[in-house]
């Protein structure tokens, strides 16, 4: 291998050291603090804008000195504005309301285009009933659950008995049961016990 390779090989191996974690506390401490700075200088701000924006659109009223007939014509005046201004509200919302929808749609169809969803990859899991039952019903209630407990035990012989001997030759058994013979026999053994 040349000089120079083994160089860049080296190079690229080398692990950086890690920070530790009290410089990594200080680190993030540092993070916070700059943040809170930056979020009280925003709010300052759109504070500001805020009263600028309202000394334009609302200049302080002067009322003093005005006889009954000005006042009248001023909330008149005022009246006009509050109208233009409720108008101009309902057509932004309008155009919100039909924007949000138009959204919801293309996210639709943005959707559809995909196919089907993406599922997760999950792993599998063995727990066991005790543990199902003790996490819906909280830690409260201690139930053990036997799921043997109710089944019906069988005995091997008893199902050996019951089941009836048939001929050796199972040819024989449906050339008996072939044909309208046949079918009388098992009409006449099915209503049999019966009555």
């Amino acid at each position: 291998m040349p000089e120079h390779a083994k160089y860049f090989f080296n190079l690229n191996f080398q692990r950086k050291p890690k920070i530790s974690a009290s410089r990594k506390l200080m680190l993030k401490s540092l993070m916070v603090a700059k943040a809170k700075e930056e979020l009280e200088q925003e709010i300052l701000i759109k504070e500001e804008e805020k009263q600028k924006y309202l000394s334009e659109r609302a200049p302080p009223l002067n009322t003093s000195g005005l006889n009954l007939q000005q006042l009248q014509d001023l909330c008149r005046e005022l009246h006009e504005k509050v109208d233009v201004v409720d108008e101009e509200r309902y057509d932004i919302e309008a155009k919100v309301m039909l924007n949000t929808r138009e959204i919801k749609d293309l996210n639709i169809k943005v959707l559809d285009l995909r196919g089907k969803f993406k599922r997760p990859n999950l792993r599998r899991v063995r727990v066991s009933a005790d543990a199902i039952l003790r996490s819906l019903l909280g830690s409260k209630h201690k139930v053990s659950m036997d799921l043997r407990a109710n089944l019906k035990s069988v005995k091997k012989e008893d199902t050996e008995k019951k089941r009836p001997v048939e001929d050796s030759d199972w040819r024989k058994n449906v050339e008996a049961m072939s044909g309208m013979e046949g079918r009388k026999k098992m009409f006449d053994a099915a209503k049999g016990p019966a009555q």
